[in-house]
Parts: structure tokens; C-alpha cells; sequence
């Protein structure tokens, strides 16, 4: 069942850092049969309070992949560049199974 990496970039605080960034990790979410489904964009908030800033949502055929990119070290140093350049949140959903 596919799973969804999603991302809320809130504030970027080093542009250059950003800039890496995008240059490398698409290439490593296509390795490890990702695809992106949302890169920012307008959001309607509907309900509630959350709005996100920056939403980035990326669909894995399953959880356990997800998690294989996240902790690769193809994505590793992206990730720690993400992290620091930037304030924002993350986090995987599993999906729903379609058989069931």
C-alpha cells in the first residue's frame, strides 16, 4: 500500500542550502520509486487553524520505502542540509488498502 512523505517547508533560512537541496533530492526520491503529488502551491484552509506554508507531498509505494529513502545515505546529507536551512515539519502516512 503506498505510502506519503509529507513536508510543510514553513521558513527557509538559507537559501543556498535550499537551492542543494532541490538540485539532489529529486533524483533520490526517484530512486527509490517515489514521486512527488504536491510541491507547494495554493492551500484553501477549510477548517482548524494549521495552515501550511510550503506543503510537499511525496507518494512511496509503501511505508517501509519511505522509510528506506528517508534513512538512505543517498538522502542523509540532503536531508541534515533541509533541516538546517530551513524550519519545517515532516512526517509519513500510510495510505489506505484499496483491497480492503
Amino acid at each position: 500500500m503506498a505510502a506519503y512523505c509529507i513536508f510543510d517547508i514553513v521558513e527557509v533560512h538559507d537559501e543556498q542550502k535550499m537551492a542543494e537541496y532541490r538540485d539532489g533530492v529529486i533524483a533520490t526520491v526517484k530512486q527509490f520509486s517515489g514521486r512527488y503529488i504536491v510541491i507547494g502551491g495554493t492551500v484553501d484552509l477549510l477548517e482548524g487553524t494549521h495552515k501550511p506554508v510550503f506543503p510537499v507531498i511525496i507518494e512511496f509505494p509503501s511505508l517501509a520505502q519511505a522509510h528506506r529513502w528517508y534513512e538512505s545515505e543517498e538522502y542523509g546529507p540532503l536531508r541534515e542540509a533541509r533541516r538546517s536551512a530551513t524550519s519545517s515539519s515532516a512526517y509519513f502516512v500510510a495510505g489506505i488498502d484499496e483491497a480492503s
